[in-house]
């Protein structure tokens, strides 16, 4: 990993975990509408996932997607007013926390469809590859999604084509309040890659390092014109499924307090020293700073218009 990459991923983590706590916090103020799914403990999958990709380079997201946005570089200002159902957001404040979206990022949308990115992932495949362009597609999803029938569609179809697409599986132990042991026949998501025809890797996604380096494996196969990979990382969220979730669901065993991958990859940094202390200090205080001036550019924009209803219909 180079040096300067070390530096984005620990910044990007500290960014999306930022933000995180903060929407938690104003989600319980009450001005949030709907629902929100937070990212936070699973930071080091997107970030070390993103440090790879460019603008030109896709992924589809989940209803878990502030971290995915925040990595591929969606504005936090617009993201946080978007959130918040504001006309300065991403979405002109009618998408939500669910929708958040920007394809000039590459980012092609937060989706409330469990299993909604497989399509649309080997859609942007198709498109680069017809384009003649090296670029990558990355699907993000859950382990609850895994058991969708979109699942088998979307890795059988891959194959078939040889698309420059890489599945990325979260595992965070818990579809919605079912467990992964319970729901899935096999022990692991990865093993089912071989049905598919291509490799499937399995990584501890709390290990920044692991991920960066599986990725790349994948992201360079894709590019090289050898198709698809399936990944999948075990990881675990911070939050319940969504806020306000009592998460009764869990046992004492199945609460994870020992990982936390932003220490884990600071100690790290500072080991081979990536970071110094003092710049790792003031990577956490900035991003702090970063994210109290996107609450405070959502809470300064205006509620859209009742007239924007009959806007953004049609393309």
């Amino acid at each position: 990993m180079e040096k300067q990459d070390a530096r984005w991923i620990y910044q990007t983590m500290n960014e999306i975990r930022a933000f995180e706590d903060e929407v938690h916090r104003i989600f319980g103020t009450g001005k949030i509408p709907g629902f929100v799914h937070l990212y936070a403990g699973e930071e080091a999958i997107a970030s070390g996932i993103m440090a790879q990709l460019t603008d030109d380079d896709y992924i589809t997201s989940t209803h878990r997607g502030h971290g995915h946005a925040i990595a591929k570089g969606c504005d936090m200002n617009r993201m946080m007013a978007e959130i918040m159902g504001r006309k300065d957001g991403l979405g002109r404040g009618k998408g939500g926390s669910m929708h958040v979206a920007d394809v000039g990022k590459g980012m092609l949308g937060a989706n409330g469809i469990v299993g909604g990115g497989f399509g649309l992932a080997n859609g942007a495949g198709i498109s680069i590859r017809n384009m003649g362009k090296e670029n990558v597609a990355v699907c993000f999803f859950g382990d609850g999604a895994a058991n969708e029938g979109t699942f088998h569609e979307g890795l059988n179809l891959a194959s078939i084509l040889n698309l420059p697409v890489v599945f990325v599986c979260e595992n965070n132990q818990f579809g919605e309040g079912t467990a992964h042991k319970y729901a899935s026949a096999s022990e692991t998501i990865a093993e089912r890659a071989s049905a598919y025809n291509m490799p499937g890797e399995f990584v501890d996604g709390a290990d920044v390092k692991a991920v960066y380096k599986t990725f790349k494996k994948a992201m360079q196969r894709a590019k090289s014109g050898e198709g698809p990979t399936l990944i999948e990382c075990s990881t675990y969220r911070n939050y319940g499924h969504f806020e306000g979730d009592e998460q009764k669901y869990k046992s004492p065993d199945d609460v994870n307090t020992d990982r936390d991958p932003i220490p884990e990859f600071r100690e790290k940094a500072l080991e081979k020293e990536w970071l110094t202390k003092e710049e790792a200090d003031q990577i956490e205080a900035d991003a702090k700073q970063q994210v109290k001036d996107a609450v405070d550019f959502a809470e300064n924009s205006p509620l859209p218009d009742i007239d924007s209803l009959y806007e953004d219909v049609f393309a």
